[in-house]
């Protein structure tokens, strides 16, 4: 290098031999290589839910950690009481960008393969779910818990969050696979697949991949519709029913 004493030029050789040695050390660390089945579902009307293979290879020998999540939307959660023998939504509690749907699948048992701060930063596992309330004021913690209880319990009823982590399989020294259940009531929109590779409790690696879940046919058509005529399509459903119910009527007449 013109101008640079002797020492510097080959100090700064050095520091640029030693980084790119560097980037090429964690280049090859990263050996975590993942992908799924398919990338696309697609929602008709005979939809009755689906299964997707997720499949990977890694050179390291620690655990392997799935979660997916998606589409986020704000949440309501209401909370009844009984007023003079009628239950009655008396509290309610709004929770932001709440995922649509949570799947989890491990190696081997979450508390003992991952440390809880990194349960926590990763929301690996649903008790470890980011669910924030939107306005709280005046409630205690206690109470916020208890409508984020009541919130995952909701979608466990639905099939959308997991009750407890799949079974992430080895199938060789260095191949994994596990299988991903999304059910009918599945909502559309754009998934994230996460993969975490771990350590001693420490994440070592990461890949993310995209899932796509979308309604075809009329299927979309009613879903656009009722999104963008929310009024218009809930007097048509009522003049639906009322018309039904006239028909059943005259049918059961004539019988």
């Amino acid at each position: 290098m013109r101008g640079w004493p002797h020492g510097l030029e080959r100090l700064a050789v050095i520091a640029v031999l030693l980084g790119a040695l560097r980037a090429d050390s964690a280049a090859q660390a990263n050996t975590l290589v993942v992908d799924l089945s398919q990338h696309l579902i697609a929602i008709t009307t005979a939809f009755v839910g689906t299964n997707v293979v997720l499949f990977g290879t890694s050179d390291g020998e620690g655990d392997i950690v799935v979660t997916v999540q998606g589409p986020r939307q704000d949440q309501m959660v209401r909370r009844k009481a009984q007023v003079a023998g009628i239950w009655i939504n008396r509290t309610r509690l709004a929770f932001a960008q709440v995922p649509g749907y949570y799947a989890v699948a491990s190696s081997g048992p979450l508390e003992t393969i991952a440390q809880p701060d990194v349960l926590a930063r990763h929301e690996m596992g649903v008790e470890h779910l980011k669910l924030k309330p939107i306005d709280a004021a005046g409630l205690e913690i206690s109470e916020i818990a208890a409508f984020q209880d009541a919130l995952v319990r909701n979608k466990q009823r639905q099939s959308l969050y997991s009750t407890t982590p799949a079974p992430v399989n080895f199938i060789g020294p260095n191949l994994f696979r596990t299988t991903l259940s999304f059910p009918a009531n599945v909502p559309p929109g754009i998934y994230h697949v996460q993969v975490f590779e771990l350590s001693d409790g420490q994440v070592t690696g990461a890949q993310r991949s995209t899932l796509v879940i979308s309604k075809i046919g009329i299927e979309a058509d009613v879903f656009d519709f009722a999104q963008q005529h929310a009024a218009l399509y809930g007097l048509l459903a009522i003049a639906l029913s009322l018309t039904l119910g006239w028909l059943a009527g005259v049918i059961f007449r004539r019988g």
